[in-house]
């Protein structure tokens, strides 16, 4: 079974997004911060990481620049999932690999979508020239 670390720091989305994922087949690991994401994604090393960019200790950003720089983590598909629209954070994610980067509310249907097309093989940083945008609002790509 696939494995999706949730990364969120509100309790009731981390439960709600993990429900999501566990209906549609997959194993859930949950973090509630940077550290925690960083201690799993090395020990659990799962398929892919859903990393919310407001986290209390560092952000989203900056954390997956840290699993990015990691031999053990960097090849795991990184998809932001937040509510900041900014395209200053759109930018900053870009360069730090994060695949796909998903606003809040999610679908589950997209969240289905997006765990399986970045769940089926790796992706290389070469793949990764422009960041898909998803949005319940009609913004993006």
């Amino acid at each position: 079974m696939k494995k999706i670390l949730i990364v969120e720091d509100n309790t009731d989305s981390l439960e709600i997004l993990g429900v999501r994922v566990t209906s549609i087949g997959y194993q859930v690991i949950k973090a509630h911060n940077s550290k925690e994401a960083i201690m799993y994604a090395e020990a659990e090393e799962p398929d892919l990481i859903f990393m919310d960019l407001d986290l209390p200790d560092l952000d989203g950003v900056k954390t997956t620049a840290i699993l990015k720089k990691n031999p053990k983590t960097s090849h795991i598909p990184v998809v932001a999932l937040t509510a900041w629209i900014a395209e200053l954070w759109q930018e900053k994610a870009l360069r730090v690999g994060i695949v796909s980067y998903l606003l809040k509310p999610v679908s589950p249907q997209t969240l289905k979508q997006t765990i399986e097309k970045f769940t089926k093989g790796s992706i290389s940083p070469v793949d990764n020239r422009f960041l898909e945008i998803i949005s319940p609002y009609g913004i993006g790509n």
